[in-house]
């Protein structure tokens, strides 16, 4: 049972168990989130009190997911805050230049060293033909991502988009906030600090926004993204000879469901439950299946990573290889996706990954004058017809795509493009659904919901701000207790985590 505690075990519940982190899905986040806000709405008033119990509770929860290793996200705070400072500080551009690149340094060395020391040191084992035993290198939960919102506070003082923030509480505060800090969105300071001396306010469109984004969250991850995961997509993309090409198939359009409900689901919650703290998050995700092109999938993909690479790498390469025109801005794209890859994981398929989105895109700017010719002359240009079409490529090279990033194993990637064009045996399609109607049940309503018109998710938003609060709490207790009928017995971890 969910309350099912044993109140001996709470002290060691209370502590990091390396092979139970603490996850928004999990029970006990919810019995110490709930009593959290308790005391938050209690004595929240009181900025101060307000700031102190979120930055102890933010390093308690990371605490709870990487142990002693939290100590990290301290010393990456330090660094950024007196970088900051430091280039604030100074009129001297040889001075700001050098504070920038230490802090660069400091933090992509510290970055690198926890996620790519093995990767380089098995590609120089390879390159001689040695033996290679992979360090015992513990791997912090969401260090790219306050890598990189550490990052951003640093890059926009020095460009002059704001200035350094005068207390370290409040710096420490936009690093440490739990909602955001192990799978993002990487909101920007200039966004997230000026909220912390607001004072603590929640309308009732908000609470509702909140209640909503917390049910649709817990409903994408465990309900949805978990169990076809487990139940199916796993399955196949571990075996997928076993399986027909049809299976193949549906297993490739199920992993593109999955990890967008995986992570979608944890970027609802967090900014449903930073919106309860009274902070308003950026938006992560807007329906990026509806994409019609893959420069458009990466307007509507993980928008903070989007603008972040946007803003630090794409623009200054663009800047510098202006003259180049085309070439030039198809040359940034590509390094600049495939750092993207490289930043998602130390690992072959997330660099090819990524190369295979920056390749799509440079080979668009190239076909852009043709490709608008063509469609004028067909008349197609701006009409449903050609959205149709445009959408269902683009998500078919996505779902490919989330091929690659799915698995190291390429051969596997071959087996099942050889099951779906060789081995298709679509008169199963029947037999599959009588197999498994809650995996294509699930699967169904998560792709029919994502491509409904925009205006459902505004009018679910009404409906929920319109209920009493009682009303809400039964509705969010009620996704709970369904949520648990679908739990494993196992945690998944959600998949971004590992980024």
């Amino acid at each position: 049972m969910l309350w099912n505690i044993d109140l001996k075990k709470i002290p060691e519940l209370l502590t990091f168990i390396p092979d139970d982190p603490l996850f928004f899905s999990t029970s006990l986040f919810l019995i110490l989130f709930s009593v959290f806000l308790l005391f938050y709405n209690l004595f929240g008033k009181n900025k101060t009190v307000r700031i102190g119990m979120l930055i102890f509770f933010s390093l308690y929860f990371y605490y709870k997911t990487t142990g002693y290793y939290a100590g990290i996200l301290v010393l990456l705070a330090t660094v950024n805050f007196l970088c900051g400072k430091w280039i604030a500080g100074t009129e001297k551009l040889p001075l700001k230049r050098i504070y920038l690149v230490a802090a660069v340094i400091i933090n992509v060395a510290i970055l690198g060293y926890f996620k790519y020391t093995n990767f380089i040191l098995e590609i120089i084992s390879n390159i001689g033909s040695n033996k290679f035993d992979a360090l015992d290198i513990f791997l912090p939960i969401g260090i790219s991502f306050y890598t990189f919102k550490s990052l951003s506070y640093v890059f926009d003082i020095y460009l002059g988009y704001i200035e350094s923030t005068s207390t370290f509480r409040n710096f420490c505060l936009y690093v440490f906030f739990f909602p955001n800090l192990l799978a993002g969105p990487i909101d920007r300071a200039s966004a997230f600090i000026p909220q912390i001396d607001s004072e603590l306010y929640l309308s009732k469109e908000d609470l509702g926004k909140a209640v909503l984004l917390i049910i649709v969250g817990l409903i994408k991850k465990v309900i949805i993204a978990d169990y076809i995961g487990i139940n199916f997509v796993d399955r196949v993309f571990d075996f997928p000879l076993r399986f027909t090409g049809l299976e193949n198939l549906a297993a490739a359009y199920g992993y593109a469901l999955q990890i967008y409900c995986d992570f979608s689901g944890y970027t609802d919650m967090a900014i449903g439950i930073a919106l309860l703290l009274g902070f308003k998050l950026m938006d992560n995700f807007n329906y990026p299946f509806k994409a019609t092109s893959i420069a458009d999938f990466w307007r509507r993909w993980h928008i903070s990573l989007s603008k972040w690479l946007l803003d630090y790498l794409f623009k200054p390469i663009q800047m510098s290889a202006r003259r180049l025109r085309v070439l030039g801005n198809a040359a940034a794209l590509l390094i600049t996706f495939l750092i993207c890859g490289l930043w998602h994981g130390a690992g072959w398929n997330y660099i090819i990954w990524g190369a295979f989105h920056g390749a799509m895109m440079s080979f668009s700017l190239f076909i852009k004058e043709p490709r608008a010719k063509l469609f004028a002359v067909l008349k197609i240009q701006n009409t449903r017809f050609l959205k149709f079409f445009q959408v269902l490529f683009t998500f078919h090279l996505v779902v490919f795509s989330f091929m690659i990033f799915r698995t190291d194993d390429f051969q596997n990637i071959a087996d099942m493009l050889n099951q779906i064009v060789n081995f298709f045996h679509g008169e199963i399609l029947f037999q599959f659904v009588e197999r498994m109607p809650v995996i294509f049940g699930l699967m169904m309503l998560g792709y029919v919901f994502h491509f409904l018109p925009n205006k459902l998710e505004e009018f679910a938003q009404r409906t929920v701000s319109a209920l009493p609060l009682i009303g809400k709490a039964i509705l969010l207790a009620l996704v709970i207790w369904i949520a648990a009928q679908f739990k494993s017995a196992d945690i998944q971890p959600f998949i971004y985590f590992k980024f």
